[in-house]
């Protein structure tokens, strides 16, 4: 019997993956892959089938952050090149949550930088929630940052449909990237928003230093958690961040990663998020047997490849797209992009940007 066979029936009684199995998964002989992935896929058609779902991140505040998370561009240790404005007019935000729907996403996230909102702020956006959900049918998902019950079950009620909070890495690492919170901070939004009845999503940054035994802690407690969406990143070294370099993220072992979350979370919707046409390289396709969902467009301060790229990448590989809208007319790498914030300099990230 080959460690995939055992892992499939461990997983089929239910019982956690150990880090034994995960350093087997995460380091293992090359020649296995083809088996992992398929052993992954196998778990992933059954519960999501073949299809993909798109999501579209918007930056509605950018900088102007009090945090030093060491991997963030908008963070107080940072020095990169980006523009930092406080929330967005209505309008504008509005305008970029109809052009998610039309660009065929089924959800759209809205993303704030700094430590936590104000009640000010969460009534503020209640009202936003409302007016996209009447507008367009779409999902919504924010990422505030810290926040309390109270405010939790304000957006629930306003329609909201999920709540991002990511962990990024394990309890054992966190003080190695950011010593202005702490884990204990994030896991207490993610009770709130568990408390109010909101759909979770919460993710890591992959290739930030840490250990194989850190990949599993962190896939270990989003199970634990019952998070329903995993955005897996791999990190951006954009220029001006603490973090100078990613590290370890070859194309196979960001593939193992992924199939590695899917072991671990066979029901969660497991995103290959920030980073995958860099670090994913020409392997990015196949990191569609573990994931099923996607972010179109740029990552909040960098950017990735086209929309018609990615549809058209989803759509070679035999996968379908979960969508309202026709997608015929977005197979052009012609059409214009929307940036991913609103950046100083663009070229600074061109080393970065992972075009196709």
């Amino acid at each position: 019997m080959t460690i995939y066979s055992r892992i499939e029936e461990k997983i089929a009684r239910d019982e956690p993956l150990s880090l034994t199995d995960a350093l087997a998964i995460l380091g293992g002989d090359s020649t296995g892959m083809l088996q992992l992935l398929d052993t992954a896929y196998r778990l992933r058609k059954k519960y999501f089938s073949d299809k993909v779902t798109l999501h579209v991140l918007n930056n509605v505040q950018n900088g102007l952050c009090s945090e030093d998370c060491r991997y963030c561009a908008q963070s107080s240790a940072s020095s990169a090149s980006i523009e930092a404005y406080p929330m967005k007019p209505d309008d504008e935000v509005l305008a970029e949550a109809a052009a998610a729907y039309h660009s065929g996403a089924g959800r759209y996230c809205m993303v704030f930088a700094g430590t936590g909102p104000s009640d000010e702020r969460v009534r503020h956006l209640t009202g936003l929630i409302r007016e996209i959900k009447r507008r367009h049918k779409i999902e919504v998902c924010v990422s505030p940052g810290v926040i309390n019950e109270a405010q939790a079950r304000a957006l629930k009620g306003a329609g909201l449909d999920r709540l991002n909070h990511n962990l990024n890495t394990s309890e054992k690492y966190y003080g190695r990237i950011c010593t202005s919170h702490t884990y204990a901070d994030r896991l207490g939004t993610l009770a709130a928003a568990h408390a109010a009845g909101l759909d979770i999503c919460s993710g890591v940054i992959i290739g930030m230093g840490e250990g194989q035994e850190d990949v599993y802690a962190m896939a270990r407690k989003l199970g634990d958690l019952g998070v329903s969406s995993i955005p897996v990143n791999f990190f951006i070294p954009i220029p001006g961040v603490a973090l100078k370099e990613a590290k370890g993220l070859t194309p196979e072992y960001c593939l193992r990663v992924l199939c590695l979350f899917r072991l671990m979370n066979p029901r969660s919707e497991i995103r290959m998020a920030a980073g995958r046409e860099i670090h994913l390289r020409s392997l990015q396709p196949l990191g569609l047997y573990p994931a099923n969902s996607l972010f179109l467009q740029g990552y909040l301060n960098a950017r990735g490849s086209s929309d018609a790229a990615t549809l058209r990448m989803i759509m070679d590989m035999g996968f379908s797209i979960e969508s309202e809208v026709p997608l015929e007319g977005l197979l052009s790498d012609q059409q214009s992009q929307p940036g991913p914030g609103r950046l100083k300099d663009r070229e600074a990230l061109r080393p970065f940007q992972g075009r196709t």
